[in-house]
């Protein structure tokens, strides 16, 4: 409650200075001087300083504790990636009181932060960080405070009868005016009805997808990588005693909590001609781990591969989810019965 107390205060501070729109004329002089003049003594419009309590407020909703396992991080964040991108885009391209129209401001508002979003996370899936939750958070804040000063700026600069602004108690009189004008015909303010319920349904729609995904298929990824963190330069010749370093890579796409169990066994196959295929003839316990994983979540395991004997010719992993199969299943059929399995041919000397 606090929390949210403050959010509202700080809301109605912004308000009570917009609309007493007190102006500070810009210094004369030096390009640093009228700088200076615009971040530090023109008050910033209220529909900004509203974006920057918006932001904050989302952002302390998606790390602060308690706050973030409520709804209230969905309703927060959706405006930030559905709207206030476009919209402060669009204040500093549009600084003008009459470059556009309030209703055109708002629809292009929407489509382009719907192209604007998905184009941060292209360059970040480019990057070291990739498409997950904090880069992503940073970057749009970062984006979005950028576009602030940008726009804060550009209107600065202009006379103030010509700064665009927003009277917020009159943006009801003017949703009305644009959707049911008074001198209409009644076709027309069907008309109209008909594309503010198109415009709310779009709306309430947009929120149910982000809100509540579509679960995808359900799986796990389940892998094994090189000394080098890649899919190559597997040990294939080894040396009893000593170590060849590997790493086991585990995602969960289970959309919940899962328990998972990884065995490393060593086996020694020969291959039947009669029946054309591996048959263990050899299958020995090695390492053997277990732990949790939440949806979404990757771990990755350095492993160090070490043999000391010399009949071994294939290494086995096995990953067991939930439960695991009784130890006295061995040979193929403990290979069969585990959920993910992945193996190495090796020569031992």
């Amino acid at each position: 409650m606090v929390y949210f107390g403050i959010i509202a205060i700080v809301y109605r501070k912004a308000q009570d200075q917009f609309l007493l729109n007190t102006v500070i004329p810009l210094s004369e002089g030096t390009r640093i001087e009228k700088i200076y003049s615009v971040f530090f003594k023109q008050e910033y419009p209220a529909d900004l300083i509203l974006v920057i309590v918006w932001l904050t407020a989302c952002v302390g909703a998606i790390y602060l504790p308690l706050v973030n396992e409520t709804p209230v991080r969905v309703v927060l964040a959706i405006p930030v990636i559905l709207f206030i991108p476009g919209y402060i885009l669009i204040a500093a391209l549009f600084p003008k009181e009459g470059d556009i129209e309030f209703m055109e401001r708002i629809v292009l508002s929407v489509g382009i932060s719907i192209a604007v979003v998905p184009l941060i996370g292209l360059g970040l899936n480019f990057t070291p960080w990739g498409i997950r939750l904090d880069p992503l958070v940073i970057s749009l804040t970062v984006f979005s405070l950028v576009m602030i000063l940008v726009a804060h700026y550009r209107r600065a600069i202009l006379p103030p009868e010509k700064r665009f602004r927003i009277l917020f108690s009159g943006i009801a009189g003017t949703f009305r005016k644009e959707f049911f004008p008074r001198d209409s015909s009644s076709v027309d303010r069907l008309l109209g009805a008909a594309l503010a319920l198109a415009l709310l349904v779009a709306i309430l729609v947009a929120i149910y997808v982000i809100a509540v995904p579509k679960e995808g298929e359900k799986f796990t990824e389940f892998y094994i990588l090189g000394e080098n963190g890649t899919a190559a330069d597997y040990p294939h010749r080894i040396t009893t005693g000593q170590n060849y370093p590997m790493y086991i890579g585990i995602r969960n796409h289970e959309y919940k909590n899962t328990a998972y169990t990884i065995e490393t066994w060593l086996l020694r196959t020969e291959f039947d001609n009669v029946t054309n295929t591996s048959q263990v003839i050899v299958m020995d316990p090695n390492d053997r781990l277990s732990f949790t994983l939440a949806h979404n979540e990757t771990m990755t395991l350095h492993y160090n591969l070490s043999v000391k004997e010399t009949i071994y010719n294939r290494l086995e992993f096995l990953l067991f989810k939930n439960n695991v199969t009784s130890p006295e299943l061995t040979g193929s059929d403990r290979i069969n019965a585990s959920y993910r399995d992945v193996h190495l041919r090796v020569t031992i000397q």
